[in-house]
């Protein structure tokens, strides 16, 4: 299906709200990028409160469809290894290790935290290259990461193309991670489920 952006003014006036739905659909299927609510709005002629409206009531119908800091993505179907890391860093260390991620061939599907209060939070990443990382600091320029608040710990779960490249990432991230941090131990929350890693991140979960 190709998606036509040539509709006009009246067109699009005319057009039902099922039928924006479907429109929003089709173009988040065929997308090969994130696409934001703005850009979406603007194509089809409505408020950006119309399409976040839309959007929540295609994934109550059950599309699978991820908000990420670039926009709406409808994630492919994974066909490769997915697995979780857990690591510890500052602010300035974020580009670096997620250069490293990519540059292994993984895709960083999201970054989780486990808090001492609200326990697991979550936030898309979808990010393959680094083109998407870069554009991702970019947006995160004055913004404090989810790892602020847990001291820096965190997971990321990953869709890397085989065994092979997760291990090579794994060991990257151990050279990055340097001396100095290595003999910090994390200082992890009683109770949570990243405590047993204290002292030996990154680590495969």
């Amino acid at each position: 299906m190709v998606y036509d952006r040539g509709k006009t003014g009246r067109e699009l006036s005319q057009m039902t709200a099922e039928q924006r739905r479907s429109r929003i659909s089709a173009r988040l299927h065929e997308a090969q990028q994130p696409i934001s609510a703005t850009v979406l709005a603007r194509e089809l002629g409505v408020s950006r409160q119309i399409i976040v409206g839309d959007v929540a009531l295609l994934r109550a119908g059950g599309q699978a469809i991820t908000a990420t800091a670039r926009g709406y993505v409808i994630p492919a179907p994974g066909d490769g290894t997915v697995r979780q890391v857990a690591c510890r860093h500052d602010g300035a260390g974020t580009r670096d290790e997620l250069n490293a991620m990519v540059d292994c061939g993984c895709t960083v599907i999201d970054v989780i935290v486990d808090h001492p209060v609200y326990g697991q939070l979550s936030a898309p990443l979808h990010l393959h290259s680094r083109l998407d990382v870069e554009q991702f600091m970019n947006r995160m320029k004055g913004a404090a990461p989810l790892s602020q608040l847990t001291e820096g710990v965190h997971l990321h779960t990953l869709s890397c193309p085989d065994e092979q490249a997760y291990r090579q990432l794994t060991d990257r991230l151990r050279q990055l991670e340097g001396p100095r941090q290595r003999q910090t131990p994390a200082v992890l929350f009683p109770g949570h489920r990243l405590q047993q890693l204290a002292g030996v991140l990154p680590y495969p979960v």
